[in-house]
């Protein structure tokens, strides 16, 4: 009796093979962004260059501008990456 095996993979391991691809696909996608607000709303960070007030230092990572509560754009070249969010105007109560 001759064994031969299989060419078409289990159903687990396809399934494992595309969920991997995806999440290649999901890390791929959020490293090219450009832009960071962790903790921040997109209108708080939305500083015309000319206005933006310098946040970082020298090398400063995506992460370590947020965790400073700053906003992080490297898409405008030769201004702050990571500068001071705009304070959120509330409403005054008395």
């Amino acid at each position: 009796m001759k064994c031969v095996l299989s060419c078409i993979p289990e159903p687990t391991v396809v399934m494992a093979a595309r969920a991997l691809c995806m999440l290649g696909l999901v890390l791929a996608l959020a490293s090219s962004s450009s832009a960071e607000y962790v903790g921040l709303s997109a209108n708080q960070c939305a500083v015309p260059a000319k206005d933006r007030v310098d946040c970082g230092y020298p090398e400063v990572t995506p992460e370590q501008c947020n965790n400073r509560g700053c906003c992080f754009d490297s898409s405008i070249p030769e201004v702050p990456w990571c500068f001071k969010p705009l304070q959120e105007q509330g409403e005054c109560s008395f």
